[in-house]
């Protein structure tokens, strides 16, 4: 069985598995230098099949490493809100941005 680690990342928590590759909330610091290794020191839960090891919150000195790939955007969520017989109408789009990255290194 693989190692299973569960992180948290930008108040969201990620099931993650070595090479998996995933969509998170930006990071800032990989905006202003374009590229680079990420730290992921939040972590909630590790499984390599044999121990399970739970936090409280955290577990402490656990830290998951992965590399950027890219930064983009979600696809278009269209909101409307509308009142019938008021003319009352508004549209609006929103696309939200993520960062990609692949992890590279478990605990």
């Amino acid at each position: 069985m693989a190692k299973i680690v569960i992180i948290e990342s930008g108040g969201k928590q990620y099931l993650v598995t070595q090479d998996s590759v995933l969509n998170v909330d930006p990071v800032k610091s990989l905006r202003d230098h374009g590229a680079g290794k990420i730290v992921f020191d939040k972590v909630l839960l590790v499984d390599d099949g044999k121990e399970t090891k739970v936090g409280t919150p955290y577990i402490a000195g656990a830290v998951v490493s992965a590399e950027y790939v890219e930064e983009g955007r979600e696809k278009k969520v269209t909101v409307i809100r509308y009142r019938q017989k008021s003319r009352y109408f508004k549209k609006r789009g929103h696309r939200q941005p993520f960062t990609k990255v692949r992890i590279t290194a478990l605990p």
